[in-house]
């Protein structure tokens, strides 16, 4: 995993709902599986929201093999859009794919109790070492609120 810090431009403006130069944390997590990139994520977190010197790694990276302490406030609700695409030339150097091979590309936006969007994660799978799997739970109708 390698950290940058960075100022909010272009598409993680609306990503991240923040405003322009707004100070970014970037986490690049590249998991392997064996000798073997399995997947490839770029994680931004706005940098003031890890307590000042205790490193903040996102709630993704976990998911890609990386161990985190709970600095961020708590998630209330995830959202996640997964497509399929060609790769980058940079995506598919550093997957080890070919460019023509298809890639998952999961954009999954973490929000907080208070609306404000703690974690964007693009992520990027090579198509033929990835599987989906999704899980929906029902909310019954005494749980559900107008909205």
């Amino acid at each position: 995993m390698r950290t940058t810090r960075l100022q909010a431009q272009g598409h993680l403006v609306p990503l991240l709902r923040v405003p322009a130069n707004t100070e970014l944390t970037q986490f690049l997590c590249l998991h392997n599986d064996g000798t073997s990139p399995h997947s490839l994520a770029r994680i931004y977190v706005p940098s003031d929201l890890p307590p000042k010197g205790l490193p903040c790694k996102p709630h993704s990276c976990r998911a890609f093999g990386t161990r985190s302490a709970e600095y961020c406030p708590p998630p209330t609700e995830i959202r996640e859009r997964l497509t399929a695409r060609l790769p980058t030339h940079e995506e598919a150097e550093t997957l080890r794919i070919g460019s023509t091979l298809a890639v998952l590309d999961i954009t999954r936006v973490t929000i907080d109790s208070n609306g404000r969007v703690i974690e964007a994660a693009l992520l990027v799978l090579p198509s033929h070492r990835a599987d989906a799997y999704f899980i929906t739970r029902v909310a019954h109708a005494e749980n559900r609120r107008e909205g």
